[in-house]
């Protein structure tokens, strides 16, 4: 009976103990096969890429790039191991890696499981090339994946650049040059009697919180071919598709100041800014006027793009555009602008002001900025004002000396003494997309403003458009003229 009861109490607990054993190599041998089924080994199966080629944005040499990324995908059923991820034509380190959260240069044994991914980031920083045209640099990753290699080449474009660090002062007159874009740091001061003179393709990337101070004078030599370029210094993208080509703010702008004599701004693209070009009491000297602009762009403040005090302007062919605040604002002074194109369609915040904003008038009811000063005589002939918002801070411009001829407006009004031969409540047709980032303010074939600007408004000097297209014999309002078609 012992026996038996012994059996009875031992047997179910040798079971069970059997039982465990036997599970727990069961499970050992089922982990076992699903880690060795887990990774495909087969050659065929391979990752993809969410690009073909990874275009980096162009960079300045010795100057750290914004950081770019692809995606590397696993699109099968079970897991890649990818045996290696290298640079294989960098010996100089010119790249830097980061691949799914690890840094480096060179990874092994990446594991990406089924139907998942991983990021890559790659970064650069070139070396001087010691030539003054940019220089593209072809690099390649390679991803050894069961025994086969895929490559993912990189693109980069390199440029040496002259630095121009802690403030750089010209008390002497002096030349930029086009053979190297100028990277500034701070500011650059022109002092009082000197000339700063900046060559036909120039191209000045400036810093955030730089500018060009002019107590001096400016004289900016661009042409149709080689416009003088002025920018801010960070290139790329922002986010996802928006370039720092449309952000503003990235530099403070220009500022002329109540020494500046006779400035001349000839094809010149000034963008990006805070606050644009500001002129404060510059002066005239004999026929020039304190600022003269030709076949300029001044686009992209977080201010006005124009903002003067008693500085007389002649602007003439100029793209002004894009400003939180609006696009100019002027005080007293005497101006003329020609075959100008004015429009907001500033992406950012919403707009300040009207297009055009206008003191020291005359008006009765206002309040002069200096009732010493004379008030303001201008005129806009062949332009365009076209955009979000109102055109003009003083709409009913009786008993001033400002007059519009033969302008384009937005505004649905009448001709007056103020307002000839305009053409009111008429969309000029642009060629701008704002929901998809484009601001271009070319004419589109069929637009209302195609010929009909007035051969007798126009300047001279306005003959050629900014990319050197000849306006006649039928020239179009606005800073732009509609290139003609095949066969005219």
């Amino acid at each position: 009976m012992a026996k038996s009861l012994s059996r009875g109490r031992f047997a179910p607990l040798a079971y069970k103990i059997l039982f465990w054993v036997a599970a727990t190599f069961g499970l050992a041998g089922t982990l076992s096969s699903c880690i060795e089924d887990g990774f495909t080994s087969s050659p065929s199966d391979q990752p993809t890429f969410s690009t073909d080629k990874l275009r980096m944005a162009d960079l300045f040499t010795l100057e750290a790039s914004p950081t770019n990324r692809f995606i590397v995908y696993n699109r099968h059923d079970k897991g890649l191991n990818i045996s290696s991820v290298r640079f294989t034509d960098d010996p100089e380190g010119r790249f830097r890696m980061n691949v799914d959260g690890m840094a480096g240069r060179e990874f092994s044994n990446v594991e990406i499981r089924a139907k998942d991914s991983i990021f890559v980031f790659v970064e650069a920083t070139l070396p001087e090339n010691g030539n003054g045209e940019p220089v593209d640099i072809l690099a390649h990753i390679e991803f050894i994946t069961n025994g086969v290699a895929s490559e993912m080449p990189v693109k980069v474009t390199g440029q040496d650049a002259v630095r121009l660090h802690g403030g750089t002062i010209y008390d002497t007159d002096a030349v930029l040059t086009a053979e190297k874009p100028y990277l500034v740091r701070d500011s650059i001061v022109v002092a009082q009697g000197a000339t700063l003179a900046i060559e036909a393709g120039a191209r000045l990337y400036f810093h955030d919180g730089a500018s060009l101070r002019v107590d001096g004078t400016l004289d900016v030599r661009g042409t149709a071919e080689k416009p003088v370029q002025m920018t801010g210094d960070r290139r790329g993208f922002v986010a996802a598709q928006i370039p720092y080509e449309i952000m503003s703010g990235q530099w403070d702008g220009i500022i002329f100041r109540p020494t500046s004599t006779a400035n001349r701004l000839v094809h010149a693209s000034i963008r990006n800014t805070k606050y644009g070009i500001a002129a404060d009491n510059a002066q005239s000297v004999g026929s020039e006027p304190g600022l003269y602009m030709q076949n300029c762009v001044v686009r992209n403040s977080q201010g006005y793009v124009l903002e003067t005090l008693f500085t007389d302007v002649t602007a003439i062919g100029c793209e002004l555009a894009e400003a939180s605040s609006g696009i100019m604002s002027l005080t007293g002074g005497n101006h003329r602008f020609n075959q100008c194109t004015i429009a907001n369609y500033y992406l950012f915040t919403a707009l300040g002001g009207p297009a055009v904003q206008l003191a020291q008038t005359g008006f009765a009811d206002e309040e002069p900025a200096d009732p010493e000063r004379p008030m303001m005589t201008a005129e806009f002939a062949n332009c365009i004002l076209y955009g979000n918002g109102t055109e003009l801070s003083h709409p009913d411009l009786t008993g001033t000396a400002i007059t519009f001829r033969r302008c384009l407006l937005k505004s649905a009004g009448t001709d007056d003494d103020n307002f000839i031969d305009c053409l009111w409540d008429t969309d000029p047709m642009y060629y701008t997309e704002r929901s998809e980032y484009i601001f271009d303010y070319r004419l589109r074939p069929d637009s209302p403003a195609a010929g009909a600007a007035s051969i007798d408004l126009m300047d001279p000097a306005a003959e050629t458009d900014i990319y050197g297209t000849p306006r006649l014999p039928a020239p179009d309002l606005g800073a732009y003229q509609t290139a003609p078609t095949e066969g005219e």
